[in-house]
């Protein structure tokens, strides 16, 4: 089987480190540029240190339309910026790690309308677009908690959500925030209730359940650890814990990454993979579901991929097969 091209635009940060390493081993794909306006002409490894002796690839200064798929690495606004700038050929499949395109009223330009790359909601969708709106880290989680129920048409009155994510989900860019003397031994709330992942994770339920209408009240924290989410997902059921394992294992059967857990999960179960465990257990009138994924594989860049091999017809889980470092 003949390779196709992929090229990555914005590829010096975590999310472009992390395709550039699943691409560079993948069996039916070639890294054939990975842009940096940062960068140009400096080895891959001259940034991302861990590929030195993988590969003699430069960083370019400017795209080129050498490539049958393009991954879109910048941040927020970037994609948009780049799709005006460059007219790029229909034939070429975009996949778009931002915000851009992840919500129903802004998931248009050009000719282009971007479907929400989530594909245990929306696979075969992907599998006919061009254009793919990769979810976010958080969403990802949260959403994989809360799929099978509301395919049921079981979600009802609030949804509460905790959840903590490592340093990396907050990008590469130096802040106060980042800095290790602060992050180190330390735990924090952040956007609290007003996060920015709330909207698509509620876009993504509504398709499943059209009459579901209650809040999702999302509190995120920041963690002391470098990759990894953990959310706690808690809602009112009356299904007991054997009915819901059912629903969810029938509802995850034919989706590689996806497992119910009997035990509960932790990160590192998850950690270099682009699996999500899932634990649920009941406490009185409410089940608690407990995900774990690492945000920047299925949550960003393993998830990506996982949109190219379902846009190109190769197997799901083809380049994806990575087993975790669990102790």
């Amino acid at each position: 089987m003949a390779k196709i091209k992929a090229g990555i635009i914005g590829g010096a940060g975590y999310t472009g480190g992390e395709l550039i390493r699943l691409l560079l081993l993948h069996p039916f794909a070639e890294l054939a540029f990975v842009q940096s306006t940062s960068n140009g002409n400096k080895p891959l490894s001259a940034v991302h240190t861990d590929l030195l002796g993988e590969t003699d690839l430069l960083f370019s200064e400017n795209y080129n339309n050498d490539a049958d798929v393009l991954f879109l690495c910048g941040g927020h606004d970037a994609a948009r910026k780049f799709l005006t700038e460059n007219n790029l050929p229909d034939n070429i499949a975009v996949i778009d790690l931002s915000q851009d395109f992840r919500h129903l009223d802004n998931n248009t330009i050009g000719g282009r309308t971007f479907v929400y790359g989530l594909p245990e909601l929306n696979r075969d969708k992907i599998k006919a677009s061009k254009s793919i709106a990769n979810p976010g880290c958080f969403a990802t989680c949260i959403e994989l908690a809360l799929l099978p129920l509301a395919a049921a048409g079981q979600l009802s009155g609030e949804i509460h959500v905790n959840a903590t994510t490592g340093s990396t989900g907050a990008g590469q860019a130096l802040s106060d925030t980042t800095h290790f003397s602060w992050r180190d031994s330390n735990l924090s709330v952040y956007k609290a209730f007003t996060h920015q992942h709330v909207k698509e994770i509620t876009e993504s339920l509504m398709s499943l359940q059209t009459s579901y209408n209650s809040k999702i009240l999302f509190i995120p924290q920041r963690g002391n650890f470098t990759r990894g989410i953990l959310a706690s997902v808690y809602l009112d059921s009356k299904f007991d814990v054997a009915k819901l394992t059912e629903l969810y294992k029938k509802y995850y059967a034919h989706h590689p990454f996806v497992r119910i857990s009997p035990n509960e999960v932790d990160i590192k179960q998850v950690v270099n993979t682009n699996r999500c465990f899932l634990h649920i257990e009941k406490h009185g009138d409410k089940v608690l579901i407990t995900s774990v994924i690492d945000n920047l594989l299925k949550g960003a860049s393993g998830q990506a991929v996982q949109n190219m091999n379902l846009i190109f017809g190769f197997d799901e889980a083809s380049g994806l097969q990575l087993k975790p470092s669990a102790f």
